[in-house]
């Protein structure tokens, strides 16, 4: 059977939550007899690691602002996990896909839903109050656990669900392009109406 479905969830899924993809599929290969798991991810130093840096990222995910400079952080993070897992499978797959290609197609598809990610969270960041930010990151984090778990057991299905919400968050990041334009510039108009009460202020304290 080809690695390929696997390869691209594993990148779809790296670009949300590279943590948590490395956790999964090291526990499913270690403890569930996922074959098509790596060794590698199986290790116990690797699934500790991850585990950690998991909990940090459920943390700093749900936090207004921080989770975008969390993800600024994992723009290069993520889509070399992604590439790293991809040619990882493929090295311990059957040889169908070259670890190269592997790596080509598990990184992009991770950069590629890492900026979906990325984008649609500045959007929501707009949003005054934190509520939103946690249902997000928990959606989130669900969506990478019930994709990852599938595609162990039925790559091409998950694989097809990957794509879809690939496509409908690149959609949802267009239409969220103008609400972040209208955001940046709300917040310019606010620090030029500052700055210009603090001139005004200056010369009203002078003639006292």
């Amino acid at each position: 059977m080809s690695i390929v479905p696997m390869i691209f969830t594993s990148g779809w899924a790296s670009g949300i939550n590279a943590y948590a993809v490395v956790l999964l599929l090291g526990l499913f290969g270690r403890f569930g007899g996922a074959d098509s798991v790596p060794p590698a991810l199986e290790r116990t130093d690797v699934l500790v690691a991850a585990g950690v840096l998991f909990l940090f990222e459920a943390v700093a995910d749900k936090i207004p602002y921080v989770d975008s400079a969390w993800d600024a952080v994992h723009t290069v993070i993520r889509p070399v996990a992604g590439a790293t897992v991809g040619a990882l499978m493929a090295g311990h797959a059957d040889g169908s896909l070259g670890e190269v290609a592997a790596g080509a197609v598990g990184g992009t598809t991770a950069l590629l839903s890492h900026l979906t990610k990325a984008s649609l969270r500045m959007a929501v960041n707009t949003s005054p109050e934190p509520a939103s930010n946690i249902v997000v990151s928990t959606a989130e984090d669900l969506s990478v656990a019930g994709i990852v778990t599938l595609a162990v057991f039925h790559p091409v299905a998950a694989a097809s669900i990957a794509g879809a919400l690939l496509l409908a968050g690149l959609l949802l990041v267009w239409f969220a392009v103008s609400r972040i334009r209208r955001f940046l510039e709300r917040r310019r108009e606010r620090r030029a109406l500052r700055a210009a009460a603090a001139g005004a202020a200056q010369p009203a304290a002078g003639r006292r």
